[in-house]
């Protein structure tokens, strides 16, 4: 296998033709014009606010996203592909959900041990026998796609439960439309400019049934939450309030939004904090972020959970390794879309392998996020993995096994000018009566030279993500 895919560059160093209109115009542009448009790009976003905070800093100071302004770019029959593979495999995920909070019949036929889901800390119990409006439990979902060296695409992760980054997309796009204008002029690029639209009409399908003008409302933690910023440009740009628990309460199994005029009726909450917050009377009783009774209204069918509580078993990184067989066993039908090679370290030959080779693969905790609780063994210090073994061996149903890929690399403005960076994508799919992909998604990059690990709070960036409409760029946009 290739050591390394370069998303621009074939492997002669020739530009892939869905990179030569933006190749023109970095050549036809001065140094100077363009490090120009760098620093407004900077100077923009930290007027917008678009800054994201870091657990665990005692500062408390937010941060900046870094934006490169070098596109990820995608021909038209390449994210057909990925869009049907996409779309395949939320889908049969929902369905997945639908069936273990239900007639468990993918457990009881062997295909998923039972014990890995019942057993699961993200499986609600409380959930079990409780239809949800169209059977969909992750109306939002964001699938992250890395591309290895071979030049295939694999399913890193499935994030069902709060999945975020999509307003930074959306500025992306707005700043690279106000940058360079003239690539949008020369190329035909999918527009992603009417996701709030859709995740709006998505939110609205599912109301509460003869609800004939639901009202919506995003739930937040509150200011501290590292995406606040993403809550509060989603509800703005849906037209929709931003509302933290104490400003809802339930009467009768109903929601209400405190409001200067009044109590108004809410029946439609798209949540963005976690299970463990949403209600103190049934989930962690000492959360102050929650709504008392919400639960009990959502289970009464008089408001509408988004996404619903419990899709985190769906995408739980013990759960992962199972996908491919929940599309085979739901649709029928060979996944489009291939996952990683998955040691499952709770088999003992699978820990042993991984035990013998931790310099050379990636160990993740199943329940890890944000680049924590992962182990990258050839970026590791001897010490670091030893450290690594004994968790391991500590409690080894708590990780999964990978290979390391190198994942494939995009030029990046760094401080000595262009070099090529790891990305990886994560596109978003709206799940209601029909299945939304959009087209393309947000691509996140190691700035730090070598790193594979593309989290903002470990030091990563964003590019914007252009999808072409055509295979090949206008007359105009081509040599």
């Amino acid at each position: 296998m290739p050591d390394r895919f370069d998303e621009m560059h074939d492997a002669s160093g020739q530009v892939r033709p869905h990179y030569r209109a933006f190749d023109d115009w970095v050549r036809d542009t001065p140094d100077a014009l363009i490090a120009g448009k760098r620093r407004e790009a900077e100077i923009s976003f930290t007027r917008v606010g678009i800054t994201f905070s870091v657990y665990g800093e005692e500062s408390g100071n937010e941060r900046l996203i870094p934006f490169d302004i070098v596109p990820r770019i995608l021909p038209a029959s390449e994210w057909r592909m990925l869009e049907a593979g996409l779309r395949q495999r939320v889908h049969a995920l929902n369905l997945f959900l639908g069936d273990v909070y239900g007639a468990q019949r993918i457990l009881k036929e062997g295909r998923v041990p039972a014990h890995m889901v019942l057993g699961n800390s993200e499986y609600r119990n409380e959930m079990q026998g409780l239809a949800v409006p169209g059977g969909i439990y992750s109306h939002v979902s964001g699938i992250d796609l890395v591309r290895a060296g071979d030049g295939e695409y694999y399913v890193l992760e499935d994030n069902l439960r709060v999945p975020s980054g999509v307003s930074y997309m959306l500025e992306n796009r707005r700043m690279m439309a106000r940058l360079i204008p003239e690539l949008f002029a020369r190329q035909q690029i999918a527009p992603v400019e009417r996701y709030p639209d859709a995740l709006l009409e998505i939110l609205r399908q599912a109301a509460p049934p003869a609800v004939d003008s639901p009202i919506v409302a995003v739930l937040t933690p509150g200011a501290a939450n590292s995406a606040y910023f993403e809550h509060a440009f989603l509800a703005q740009q849906m037209g929709v309030e931003l509302v933290e628990g104490a400003d809802l309460f339930v009467r009768d199994d109903m929601v209400y939004m405190r409001t200067t005029r009044g109590p108004q009726r809410v029946h439609v909450i798209y949540r963005r904090i976690n299970d463990d917050y949403l209600d103190p009377t049934v989930f962690r009783q000492e959360s102050m972020l929650g709504v008392p009774g919400l639960f009990n209204a959502y289970r009464a069918g008089h408001v509408t959970l988004a996404n619903a509580p419990g899709t985190g078993v769906g995408d739980d990184k013990s759960i992962y390794p199972f996908v491919p067989d929940m599309i085979r066993f739901y649709l029928s039908e060979e996944p489009i879309l291939h996952n990683v090679p998955t040691y499952q370290l709770r088999h003992p030959d699978e820990r042993q392998y991984v035990l013998d080779n931790l310099a050379d693969l990636v160990v993740k905790e199943v329940h890890g996020a944000g680049g924590y609780g992962m182990l990258v063994g050839p970026a590791a210090t001897r010490a670091e993995i030893e450290a690594f073994r004994q968790r391991i061996l500590d409690d080894p149903d708590n990780y999964i096994g990978q290979p390391t890929l190198s994942l494939s690399t995009c030029p990046t403005f760094v401080e000595s000018g262009l070099a090529p960076r790891h990305i990886d994508l994560r596109p978003y799919i709206l799940s209601g009566e029909k299945i939304h992909v959009m087209p393309g998604g947000l691509t996140r990059v190691a700035l730090r030279e070598g790193s594979l690990v593309v989290n903002s709070s470990q030091g990563g960036g964003t590019k914007d993500t252009w999808v072409l409409d055509t295979d090949a760029p206008l007359p105009g946009g081509a040599r």
